[in-house]
């Protein structure tokens, strides 16, 4: 009997955003396929934006602070981003929220892990995404860049470790050509780095 091709199951593809409420749902992605307009937009934060913009916030406030910072063209990122804080706000049920993109060309978080928050959205950019495992499997999951990830974390109320979800960071150093991510990360306001 032939057996099936391991890697077939890399871009496996939990449950969409709004069933990360059910409790058997410890990660929610929603797959996305970047538009080229976007995709230059991208390009061009990635040449000429600010290496981390750090912020918290309503999505009202974070427009206003990320329109002085954005180089010329990348409009349609800005706009995609603030949408999915949008998006994140509606999920979370948070009004405000902390708001982080970053231009990451190391080796950043290579191990798996459980953040110290209730909630977290991810969305690659630019370069590979996340990669995810369950707690009790060891295979690895990589998302797609582009695609939506949602993640539940130590301090979400019902959390347990037996159903956990670990993330981390794609390790670059082992890559044949240099890569910078561009990586957004929606949060709590609360969390680590804000206070």
């Amino acid at each position: 009997m032939r057996q099936a091709c391991p890697t077939r199951q890399l871009f496996a593809v939990p449950p969409p955003l709004e069933h990360i409420s059910r409790p058997d749902c410890p990660i929610a992605q929603e797959p996305r396929q970047l538009s080229n307009p976007l995709k230059d937009a991208v390009a061009r934060w990635v040449a000429h934006g600010p290496d981390l913009f750090l912020s918290r916030g309503t999505v009202e406030i974070l427009e206003t602070e990320l329109q002085p910072l954005m180089p010329a063209g990348t409009l349609l990122l800005v706009e995609d981003m603030l949408a999915l804080a949008r998006r994140y706000q509606q999920v979370s049920g948070v009004h405000e929220l902390r708001f982080r993109l970053e231009k990451i060309d190391h080796d950043s978080c290579r191990r798996f892990h459980v953040d110290q928050v209730p909630l977290r959205m991810l969305c690659t950019y630019a370069g590979p995404g996340v990669q995810w495992r369950h707690a009790s499997d060891q295979l690895i999951h990589k998302t797609p860049t582009g695609w939506l990830t949602l993640l539940k974390g130590r301090l979400y109320p019902g959390w347990g470790a037996a159903q956990a979800v670990l993330h981390r960071s794609p390790p670059l150093s082992g890559l044949k050509m240099p890569v910078t991510r561009l990586l957004l990360t929606l949060d709590h306001p609360d969390v680590c780095g804000m206070n």
